[in-house]
């Protein structure tokens, strides 16, 4: 294996260990997030953009290379058979044939999975923030929700007041009484809009968690295609230097 197609394995390789270690769900996308947010990483951040598109372009370039010779070395192996070339050179020729779909495979298979590695970076960021913003919403909420007891404490006390006041004096009070009443529907109307806010982070950070079990079902998919691919090509080469 030369030294370009044995980088481009070591990166597969790589990509399927970080892959893995995204995966596990004993790391929470919050201590991604913090782990995101190390200095050295908002550095590399701004050349991420331009690192990602040139690696996407390497990889393009060498997995069409990896089609041509394919193509290439299946066009001269039918030509030789039919010109009852020689064992030797049927033998050179198919191995370079397997070489260059070994080539083949890595090159699109590390391709593929440098999309779902940046597309899996991307969900657990979103779905980091989408937490954060659900704890701040629960937090403000409870404060509401105390506020309001307050309130309505402080308005059943009144109104406990002013049944022992005097005619004369209830009138100060019932207005008193009336300001805390639409206070208190304030606060009402206030708990209801930031409870509706809270349900619908909800329903998007299950609908994130979703679209995250699929990319992880498809990656294991993906994994099982890639090593039958593979057990039948080792498989292929076997049998024909047998």
């Amino acid at each position: 294996m030369t030294f370009q197609w044995t980088a481009v394995a070591t990166f597969l390789y790589a990509e399927i260990a970080i892959l893995l270690l995204l995966c596990l769900p004993v790391i929470s996308p919050l201590r991604w997030q913090k782990i995101f947010m190390i200095s050295i990483w908002n550095k590399i951040a701004n050349y991420w953009n331009k690192a990602f598109l040139a690696i996407i372009i390497l990889l393009i370039v060498l997995f069409l290379d990896a089609v041509r010779e394919v193509r290439k070395y299946s066009n001269v192996q039918l030509s030789e058979k039919t010109t009852n070339a020689n064992t030797s050179a049927l033998e050179h020729i198919q191995m370079k044939l397997f070489r260059s779909q070994r080539n083949l495979y890595i090159s699109g298979f590390s391709l593929f999975l440098w999309l779902v590695l940046r597309r899996t970076i991307s969900l657990i960021t979103l779905l980091a923030k989408e937490m954060r913003t659900q704890e701040t919403q629960q937090m403000e909420v409870a404060n509401i929700n105390d506020v309001a007891k307050k309130s309505l404490e402080e308005n059943e006390n009144l109104q406990r007041f002013l049944k022992r006041k005097k005619s004369g004096d209830g009138e100060e009070f019932f207005d008193i009484n009336k300001k805390l009443k639409e206070e208190v529907e304030k606060l009402k109307a206030e708990l209801n809009k930031n409870s509706n806010a809270l349900n619908k982070t909800r329903n998007e950070i299950t609908a994130v968690k979703k679209q995250c079990e699929d990319l992880k079902k498809e990656y294991d998919n993906l994994t099982e295609e890639h090593k039958k691919l593979q057990g039948c090509a080792d498989e292929e080469h076997y049998k024909k230097y047998q």
